[in-house]
C-alpha cells in the first residue's frame, strides 16, 4: 500500500499492511528556508525531523477552509487591532472591541523561539464584560468554501498522504474569549447564560461544516474543543451538556458527505468517552496516557475501538524527555494496545509536537523510533 491508501483504509476501518505512524503538526512541508524571525523550522535541527516526515511517515496535513463571499461582520466597525514587536523581538497584538459603554480588551504574544501564540490578557474578564459582548450583534451565515488550498495541499501530497481540515467548535471559541478560571466559574454556575454565549457561535460553525463538506467530500477532518469542558475542569454532566448538542450536526454533516470526523480532547476523557461517542465521530485523538490523561490505549480499543480509529498516544513529553531505548518500549506498548484485538483502526501518534527552535538530538532519535516501531 501507498501511504495515502493506508490512511484512507485505515480511516475507513479496513484492513491494512502496518499501523500508520504521523507526527501530528509536522508532515514535511515546514518551511525550513523561510528566514522569517518566527519560524522556528528555520533551526537546522530541524531540518533532519522535517525531511524524516516527508520521507517515511503516514502524511496527515491540516487544512483550515476560509469562506469566500461571506456576508459583512458588523462587529468590524467596533473592532480595532495594533500590532507591534518588542526590544526582544516578540510581536504583540491588540484587540479592542467597542461594546456599548465598555471597552473589551484582548491581548497576545508571539516569541521568536516559540511557535505558539500566548493569550496575555483575555477579552472577557467578569459577568458585565459578557453580558455586553452577548449584546453585540451576530454576524450573518453565509458564503462559499474555498477550496483551492486544499487541493493544491493534495497535488503537493500526491500518494504520501492525506489531507485533515481543521476546525474548532462552538464550545472552543466560547471558551477560548475567557481565562480558565474565569470561563470554569461561569459553565458551572451559570449554564444557560454560557448556553447563550455558545449558541451565538453554532449557527456559523454549523453552516460552515455543511458547507465544507458537501464541496470537500471524504475527507477526514478534526474537531477542536471539547477538551475544555473535561475533568478537572467541569463535570461530564456539563461535558455532554456544551458538546454533544453542538459538535453532533458538525459530525453529521462531514460524514453525511463521506467524510471521517475526529474529536480532539485531550486530558481526562474516560469519564465522558461515551458522551465522545454519543456525536457520531469515528475517529478520537490523542488519547493521552496517564499521568496526563487518565485512562489507557487499551481499554479505549476493547470498550470504543469498533466506533474510534484511534490516534495516539506518545505524549510529547514522552518524545522529548525519555532516553530512546525506554521511549522505543513505550512505542510498543502504543502499538499494541492500538492493534490489539477487534477494532476500526490505529495511527501510532505524539499528543503534540515540539514548539521550540531547537530540537534535541534525543527528540529526532525518538522520532526516528517511532517509525522503525511500524517499519516504515
Amino acid at each position: 500500500m501507498n501511504r495515502r491508501e493506508r490512511l484512507m483504509a485505515t480511516i475507513r476501518g479496513e484492513p491494512v499492511d502496518r499501523p500508520a505512524v504521523c507526527f501530528y503538526e509536522i508532515n514535511g512541508l515546514e518551511p525550513v528556508d523561510d528566514p522569517d524571525p518566527f519560524n522556528v523550522f528555520n533551526d537546522p535541527s530541524w531540518r533532519p525531523v522535517v525531511e524524516l516526515a516527508r520521507e517515511r511517515t503516514d502524511r496527515i496535513v491540516m487544512a483550515w477552509v476560509p469562506l469566500r463571499n461571506e456576508p459583512s461582520d458588523p462587529l468590524e466597525e467596533l473592532t480595532t487591532r495594533t500590532v507591534h514587536d518588542d526590544e526582544q523581538g516578540s510581536r504583540h497584538e491588540t484587540l479592542t472591541i467597542k461594546a456599548g459603554r465598555r471597552v473589551l480588551t484582548q491581548r497576545t504574544r508571539r516569541d521568536p523561539d516559540m511557535n505558539t501564540v500566548w493569550t496575555t490578557e483575555h477579552l472577557l474578564k467578569d459577568g458585565d464584560d459578557l453580558d455586553a459582548y452577548l449584546d453585540l450583534p451576530v454576524r450573518p451565515v453565509g458564503g462559499e468554501p474555498d477550496v483551492n488550498g486544499v487541493l493544491d495541499l493534495e497535488r503537493r501530497l500526491g500518494d504520501t498522504g492525506i489531507v485533515m481540515i481543521d476546525s474548532g467548535d462552538p464550545l472552543c471559541l466560547a471558551a477560548g474569549l475567557f481565562d480558565m478560571g474565569f470561563f470554569t466559574v461561569v459553565a458551572l454556575t451559570e449554564p444557560r447564560r454560557f448556553h447563550r454565549l455558545i449558541e451565538r457561535f453554532a449557527p456559523g460553525y454549523h453552516y460552515r461544516t455543511e458547507q465544507v463538506a458537501k464541496a470537500l467530500p471524504g475527507h477526514l477532518w478534526r474537531i477542536c474543543g471539547p477538551e475544555y469542558a473535561t475533568e478537572p475542569y467541569l463535570p461530564p454532566r456539563l461535558f455532554h451538556e456544551y458538546v454533544v448538542p453542538y459538535d453532533r450536526p458538525m459530525v453529521a454533516a462531514i460524514q453525511r458527505h463521506g467524510g471521517v470526523a475526529r474529536i480532539h480532547c485531550h486530558g481526562r476523557i474516560r469519564n465522558v468517552l461515551d458522551s465522545i461517542a454519543a456525536t457520531g465521530a469515528l475517529g478520537l485523538d490523542p488519547i493521552e496516557p496517564p499521568p496526563q490523561g487518565d485512562v489507557s490505549l487499551a481499554y479505549v480499543r476493547e470498550k470504543y475501538g469498533r466506533q474510534f480509529v484511534l490516534f495516539g498516544n506518545i505524549e510529547a513529553s514522552e518524545l522529548e524527555n525519555l532516553p530512546t531505548p525506554e521511549f522505543r518500549r513505550r512505542v510498543a506498548q502504543a502499538v499494541r494496545e492500538g492493534t490489539t484485538g477487534a477494532g476500526r483502526g490505529f495511527v501510532l501518534m505524539p499528543t503534540a509536537c515540539p514548539a521550540g527552535r531547537r530540537i534535541s538530538e534525543r527528540t529526532l532519535r525518538n522520532y526516528e523510533a517511532m517509525v522503525a516501531a511500524v517499519g516504515a
